[in-house]
């Protein structure tokens, strides 16, 4: 006894990093299943089944090939091109043939539903399942209009060529050696042709400095500070690669994070 209490301890706390603000619940009792990824001993959902926070980039996608509902939850098997997956969330309205998207939620394996008297060797609880078929459009924030605060482009968007700060790179030599640069922080300079307010609570800006072919040379920024749109900015902050923001918006190289080391000067 001694020495399970101990393991589940140990289990507990090199979980806690992963806990979720909210629990996901799972369908049989409403037992809370925590970010800890331990299943709440006072209702187990099943008396064999684990759980564990899904891994990182686990979101799903792809078409329904089976659904059903039991009690508040809506079951979902779904071909992602790589076989069938199941998943659950709290009711909502799917049939065959639909496309979802499961965001990252709670990985339950060997999970046995007493109501649909099955048992699934795995499933991803989510606390939502998006149906893409009916879901109205998403504006993302590469869209033309923001999903709030005010877009501003700058209509002559290929500035003469600008000079990199000392010791920084060129937009154009940090849009080709992102993956080099992944995770790196890097300090770049240009003239700020986009500026969208209050994305997710971000700003976007979009540099070019005239580099590159055609000196079209883009780069996207996330940041806290505010900009100008014409003003001739140095900003520092991570490169990020590959950032995936889900229906069909997706950026090969971003500058996260940033902030403005210099005030803004027109060219």
């Amino acid at each position: 006894m001694k020495r399970s209490t101990v393991a589940a301890g140990l289990l507990l706390v090199g979980l806690t990093a992963c806990r979720r603000e909210e629990p996901v619940r799972t369908p049989e009792g409403g037992c809370p299943v925590g970010g800890s990824g331990m299943v709440s001993g006072a209702c187990p959902a099943s008396a064999h089944a684990t759980a564990q926070p899904a891994p990182a980039g686990s979101s799903v996608k792809g078409k329904v090939t089976q659904t059903m509902n039991a009690g508040r939850y809506t079951y979902v098997a779904l071909d992602d091109g790589t076989g069938e997956k199941w998943a659950a969330a709290p009711t909502f309205e799917v049939k065959v043939g639909d496309t979802v998207d499961v965001q990252s939620g709670m990985l339950m394996k060997s999970f046995r539903s007493k109501s649909l008297d099955r048992t699934f060797p795995e499933i991803l609880f989510a606390e939502k399942i998006v149906n893409e078929t009916t879901a109205p459009a998403v504006t993302a924030p590469v869209a033309d209009k923001p999903v709030c605060g005010k877009d501003e482009v700058l209509a002559d968007r290929k500035p003469a060529r600008i000079t990199p700060p000392e010791g920084g790179k060129v937009l154009a030599d940090v849009i080709s050696g992102r993956k080099e640069l992944s995770g790196k922080t890097v300090t770049v300079r240009g003239k700020v042709v986009k500026y969208s307010a209050k994305i997710m609570g971000k700003n976007w800006i979009h540099l070019q400095d005239g580099s590159g072919k055609d000196g079209e040379a883009d780069l996207a920024v996330t940041t806290d500070a505010v900009a100008k749109i014409g003003d001739i900015v140095t900003m520092t902050g991570t490169v990020v690669v590959d950032k995936d923001f889900g229906h069909g918006y997706r950026y090969d190289v971003l500058l996260e994070g940033a902030m403005i080391i210099t005030p803004g000067t027109k060219q």
